[in-house]
This record gives C-alpha cells, sequence and structure tokens, in this order.
C-alpha cells in the first residue's frame, strides 16, 4: 500500500502505463495475499502484460486497486510497474 506516495495517493493515475509483474510474482502473491480482492486464477495468464490504468480506487485504509483496459480483473499497486 502506498509504495511511495503513501495511502489514499494513487501510485499510477488514470491514464498511466503500467506491466503486470511477472508470473511467479502473481502465483507468491496469491499464495501470501489473505486480505480484500485476490487475484483470481485467470489473472495469472496476463503476467507481464502491459497496459494502461483505467481505473483507480481504494479499500479502506489506503490499498490502490486498478483496472487496466482491456485487462480482466483488479489488480493490487504490488503486482504492477512503471512501463514508462
Amino acid at each position: 500500500m502506498g509504495k511511495t506516495r503513501g495511502p489514499y495517493m494513487e501510485e499510477f493515475p488514470i491514464g498511466s502505463l503500467v506491466k503486470i509483474a511477472t508470473r511467479s510474482s502473481l502465483e507468491d502473491f496469491m499464495r501470501t495475499w489473505k486480505l480484500h480482492n485476490k487475484l483470481m486464477p485467470e489473472q495469472l495468464e496476463y503476467a507481464g502484460t502491459s497496459g494502461k490504468i483505467k481505473s483507480v480506487g481504494f479499500y479502506h485504509g489506503g490499498d490502490e486497486l486498478y483496472q487496466i483496459e482491456g485487462v480482466p480483473g483488479i489488480w493490487h499497486e504490488c503486482c504492477l510497474e512503471s512501463e514508462q
């Protein structure tokens, strides 16, 4: 949550180009994350994919949750990196 900008401050504003983490990173996240908005198994197929942020929301406590154009699912900040 809030890697560099703090809680309730999106790391990737709408329109930002991002890359989804590697499959092994996503699998690790799926295995260890026990709270809200868990990754779905079908999201693993998008590992390494790039796309534009379509929307950003925040879970109670400030966790950033993203949607990516053309990519299904809700994505946590730690599953994304800047493509620029």
